[in-house]
């Protein structure tokens, strides 16, 4: 196939749709099918005409995966989209609005940046920062925290067992956390939460996911629309290059490992041009000189014009040739679908466009007006005075969608069993907590720094000063003269969504309650990323749905809705694809930070269990280390763990917990060894109907580990249908059962077990 050059125009072509489809595809590096090509030429056919090629990459980017949501949009649409809950999201564009208190709303966005990080892990992950940071300024709020949960393959694996073309999990991590820590340190946003996960499936293919939220007056919240015609196009921020071309459609297929083909298209990022960046969106919109402002991410120019056009009920008109530039010599369709980073465009009225201009230049912002909205709902972008594509808005923007075929997952049936108790408790103890699914991660989270802003009320690690341990979740205190504050939290266990989709996602759900409630927030909203490898695949779309179908009962059980979400398919390369991972970012509401609890064990009050443990062993970490197959993975009875979590809560704020860790992973004994990593000990005396095995590793859902303030157990345990006393605060972790001592270990041999694995591996 041959392009046709257009007339009087340089390095740009029209190109003939009449015949080898798949080769004109191929030519111009598309992502589109013959199918959807198909119904490109035949558009084209009906307005007469033989489209260009900058018109073809326009709709190649918003007819990708990333953007259009063509294989999870049908699904979501049956099981997540407008659930009825009492909670609802005021906005839901670029990032999803909630009502904070009476005056102020705070403003959630949660995105992934998985293929380019396993191209360029420092550039990847430090551009998927800038990206969500761009989306929460562009709803006028102003960032206040960051999250990133994290998932790699087994830093351990033998180079000779890597992949051919793979770079090592170590690697991958290192650049990954740098290029976090990089970005968030110097635009001034902390980094409180997140979590990170091994699992040998994550090694070809990383999944890095980051999160933002941020907080404004109601007075200032600004939409992702143009204001209507007449309205003029501003361009501020970073000038556009040839990184980050083809970046959606990069995302939207397998990652071919070894390929640096692709490394065009990931983005650079540049913190410091964002920084002053955000304070000029936010003075900009304080000053009310803007009617619409969105930020430039997937699909660059493309996306982002038409879509602030669209949404206001208009159109627009672009002139390509005043887009300042990284370098000379760029086509007009690289200009129009770049990813460059740090770019953000706003609509203004005529009136104000000087205003405006004066603002971005002392702020040091290079800014420029590139077009207008215009009343008919079409782009029409001119290069040099020719006009270079000419779209119907509707067309290009509505995307297909796909009923993709989807296979059941096929989960097998628990097998009774016994696991067999080790001859030393203790030493099984030592080695859970030196896992790296358990043990510290201070190597990561003290290079980031998490009390920028001074509105960290509860850090990522919790306890005194040199003893600290790991926290359920951070909190915020968002508004200067209101102890009302925010809870983050981020939650997903692959292994158990491995086994069981529906259930490991229901079981995300009720960890991120846990985690919330244990420091005292009531949870008010979720976001989620679903990380899913081939869509095409029915196995993986089964996954997909049976995923979805979770995460619509528990919003409807809990009565909070999806305030973000962000779909990020094929995750998958030549060696398979990832775990099903739909990570979730829970955030809570704390009526007075005051009385928010710590995870780390205090030198007085009794220790008790609230809720349940059952015999439930399915994927959990005991299991997995001691190669034991079979039991029941845990159940989530919403029906049950929602008054248990409201009663705990009232529980602090009655003052009667001084202490408080959510039991995940590891179950009781992980729990109790990292509350004792405060340098305090326990006394622990089991008296459960389960063997000790059950009752210190089942990982059943919906229960606390809890330090009840002296003189206050009586009025605790009414509070609840399950709560137990296990013991006291002693010099060393002991734990009896019917006078036989299973285990006895110093808090110093639990923090040297629980600290050092990370930094021996990483250093």
């Amino acid at each position: 196939m041959k392009l046709q050059p257009l007339e009087g125009v340089e390095q740009a072509f029209t190109v003939p749709l009449d015949g080898d489809l798949k080769a004109a595809a191929e030519v111009l590096g598309l992502g589109l099918s013959v199918t959807e090509l198909e119904k490109v030429r035949d558009y084209f056919r009906a307005e007469k005409r033989v489209p260009t090629d900058i018109e073809l990459q326009a709709i190649d980017q918003a007819w990708s995966e990333h953007c259009c949501y063509k294989s999870s949009r049908p699904v979501l649409e049956e099981t997540v989209f407008g659930l009825d809950v009492p909670r609802k999201v005021f906005v839901r564009e670029d990032a999803g609005v909630m009502e904070f208190d009476a005056d102020h709303y705070y403003v959630v966005g949660l995105e992934s940046h998985n293929h380019p990080s396993a191209l360029d892990p420092y550039g990847g992950a430090a551009t998927g920062i800038g990206g969500i940071l761009r989306d929460v300024v562009c709803m006028g709020a102003q960032p206040i925290a960051l999250v990133d949960p994290l998932f790699f393959g087994e830093l351990d694996l033998p180079r000779a067992e890597l992949p051919e073309g793979v770079k090592h999990p170590r690697y991958l991590m290192g650049g990954v956390v740098a290029g976090i820590r990089d970005y968030g340190n110097r635009v001034g946003i902390p980094t409180v939460a997140g979590q990170v996960v091994f699992h040998p499936n994550y090694t070809g293919n990383p999944l890095v996911n980051v999160g933002c939220i941020g907080v404004m007056p109601k007075a200032e919240l600004i939409r992702s629309r143009a204001g209507g015609p007449g309205d003029v196009y501003i361009l501020a921020g970073g000038r556009t290059g040839r990184d980050g071309i083809h970046g959606v459609t990069f995302a939207s297929r397998e990652l071919e490992a070894g390929s640096e083909s692709d490394i065009g298209a990931v983005q650079l990022g540049d913190p410091i041009t964002k920084e002053p960046l955000m304070h000029l969106c936010l003075e900009l919109n304080r000053a009310e000189l803007l009617t619409g402002m969105k930020d430039l991410g997937g699909g660059g120019l493309s996306c982002v014009v038409g879509e602030l056009a669209l949404d206001g009920g208009c159109g627009a008109r672009v002139d390509l040739e005043k887009v300042p530039l990284k370098q000379p010599g760029m086509a007009p369709w690289e200009i129009w679908v770049s990813e460059s980073q740090e770019r953000m465009m706003f609509t203004v009225q005529p009136e104000n466009v000087t205003e405006v201009l004066e603002r971005c230049a002392a702020w040091d912002v290079e800014a420029t007006e590139i077009g207008e909205v215009v009343p008919q709902k079409r782009t029409c972008v001119d290069w040099h005075g020719t006009t270079v594509l000419d779209l119907d808005l509707e067309f290009t923007t509505k995307g297909p969608a796909y009923q993709r075929p989807a296979l059941e997952p096929q989960t097998p049936e628990p097998v009774a069993a016994v696991m067999k108790q080790p001859d030393d408790l203790g030493a099984l103890l030592l080695e859970l907590l030196a896992t790296p699914e358990v043990c510290s991660r201070s190597w990561i989270i003290r290079q980031y720094d998490h009390q920028v802003r001074g509105s960290t009320a509860l850090n990522p690690l919790q306890g005194p000063v040199g003893n600290e341990g790991p926290g359920d979740a951070a909190v915020l205190k968002p508004v200067a003269d209101s102890w009302r504050g925010l809870a983050l939290t981020s939650d997903v266990n692959p292994w158990l969504v491995e086994a069981d989709p529906h259930a490991g996602t229901l079981l995300a759900i009720a960890e991120v309650c846990g985690n919330l409630a244990a420091v005292g927030a009531r949870i008010d909203s979720l976001a989620d990323c679903l990380c899913f490898g081939n869509p095409e695949k029915p196995e993986v779309m089964g996954q997909f749905r049976a995923t979805c179908e979770a995460l619509g009962e528990g919003a409807l059980a809990l009565g909070v809705p999806y305030i973000s979400g962000n779909v990020s398919f094929y995750n998958e390369t030549s060696q398979g694809a990832v775990p099903p991972t739909p990570v979730l970012m829970g955030i809570g509401l704390v009526d007075d930070i005051r009385n928010c609890v710590t995870s780390d064990l205090k030198l007085e009050g009794e220790l008790w269990i609230v809720g349940a443990t059952h015999d439930e062993w399915g994927a959990s970490l005991a299991a997995r280390h001691l190669e034991f197959e079979g039991g029941t993975l845990p159940t989530v009875d919403f029906t049950t763990l929602i008054p248990r979590m409201e009663a705990l809560i009232d529980a602090m704020e009655a003052g009667e917990v001084v202490a408080c860790h959510d039991l995940s992973a590891g179950g009781l004994a992980i729990a109790l060894a990292e509350m004792c990593l405060s340098g305090n000990g326990a006394a622990i005396e089991l008296s459960s109907n389960l063997d000790a095995m059950a009752t210190l590793f089942s990982e059943s859902a919906g229960r606390w580990l809890v330090q009840i303030a002296p003189g206050r157990e009586a009025n605790f345990a009414k509070r609840f249908e399950h709560a137990q006393r296990l013991g006291t605060p002693a010099d060393k972790l002991s734990i009896t059962s019917n006078d036989n001592t299973l285990l006895e270990l110093s808090p110093a041999a639990l923090r040297e077990a629980w600290e050092a694995p990370l930094w021996e591996r990483l250093a």
